[in-house]
């Protein structure tokens, strides 16, 4: 069969122009790959060189008797909306709820709680230092500025994923969970979630031995980062293809609204500590630092106390681009994963930590 040279000419243009946003793409997501691997073995190597900071960080909340009673009063509100949640989801009727993850994180007490915690929970980070007259001595030790910051600001980021723990007990009653089964592993992705969690596993085992070489340990680390990114991507492709998946439950709600809630609190809470942590750069007092925290966050949170009118003008669309409150009402305690609040989250706690070492640096000069 003989094809025109012209036709020919046209056939190649076609397929290239089809394959070249192909390849195109393939090449950003591997260099976007390498520049955060990179960055994220730059940023690991210098938590490695000052972990007995971030160890102390973590533990001094342990420590601290208000730690303790934000836990208790955290898990008495939680406790409280998981009663009348579970009460919602038992009665027929108009009265009943469809979200009980809704119910439960879209109600004005919880928000009112959610407002005075990472206020408290950053508000000691660098004020108790400059109260104390210690920060000229932490300053002095061979650690750089963002190392200081981003140990202190990870363990209180640690602490406040604890405090979140223990409302996983509620998920089994909230959701109906009535069924449990493990299946053998089937697919390229379920293969790549196995050996993600194997590489997670590994790192965190040999962060163990008290005398490890330091190669080995900052490995451990990576180790811990990559396994758990390919244990992600593998996992998200696993269990969102058809089964039978690895682990198959049978409940009577959709499980996904409980992921991206707690993906949203998790960022949500991100962002209000970053907060937390530039005032308390900034200041000497400690309830100076959380008072100033506080009113910096409920511009965030008012819409969790006053709620306009859904008229979708230009008033309300910005409302909800800034209010947290509406974000989960509206998506993540649907298990809608909106970009813009995970945009907002995510930039605004870069830029406070940006804000937060350049504060620390500026102490040097005086």
């Amino acid at each position: 069969m003989i094809v025109p040279l012209g036709d020919f000419i046209m056939q190649e243009i076609t397929l290239i122009e089809s394959t070249q946003p192909t390849v195109l793409a393939i090449i950003i997501a591997i260099a976007l790959g390498a520049v955060i691997f990179f960055i994220a073995s730059y940023l690991v190597r210098g938590l490695y060189s000052a972990r007995t900071l971030l160890r102390r960080e973590f533990s001094a909340y342990f420590l601290s008797p208000i730690a303790y009673v934000l836990f208790v009063v955290f898990l008495a509100v939680t406790g409280y909306l998981f009663h009348r949640t579970f009460d919602l989801l038992t009665t027929a009727g108009p009265k009943g709820t469809e979200f009980p993850m809704q119910a439960m994180f879209a109600d004005e007490r919880f928000w009112l709680v959610f407002l005075f915690i990472p206020p408290i929970l950053t508000m000691r980070l660098f004020a108790e230092e400059r109260s104390a007259g210690t920060l000229e001595m932490l300053m002095t030790a061979p650690l750089l500025d963002w190392q200081v910051v981003l140990c202190k600001y990870l363990g209180c980021l640690a602490f406040y994923v604890v405090l979140w723990l223990p409302t996983l007990c509620y998920l089994p009653a909230l959701l109906g969970w009535h069924a449990f089964e493990l299946h053998a592993p089937s697919g390229l992705a379920s293969f790549v979630f196995i050996l993600g969690l194997i590489i997670f596993l590994a790192g965190i085992v040999l962060q163990f031995p008290i005398n490890l070489e330091p190669f080995w340990r900052l490995s451990g680390l990576l180790m811990i980062v990559s396994g758990l990114v390919i244990g992600i991507l593998g996992g998200m492709n696993h269990f969102q293809s058809e089964g039978p998946h690895l682990i198959d439950f049978q409940s009577e709600i959709d499980p996904f609204p409980v992921l991206s809630t707690y993906l949203g609190m998790f960022l949500a809470g991100a962002m209000f500590l970053s907060i937390g942590i530039l005032v308390s750069s900034l200041v000497k007092d400690q309830m100076v630092s959380a008072l100033i925290a506080m009113g910096l966050s409920l511009l965030f949170l008012v819409a969790g106390f006053w709620r306009p009118e859904q008229d979708g003008g230009l008033f309300y669309r910005t409302l909800y681009f800034f209010s947290v409150p509406l974000h989960f009402e509206r998506s993540f305690t649907r298990g809608i994963f909106d970009t813009r609040p995970i945009i907002l989250y995510v930039s605004t706690a870069f830029f406070c930590l940006f804000l937060t070492v350049r504060s620390l640096e500026s102490r040097r000069w005086r």
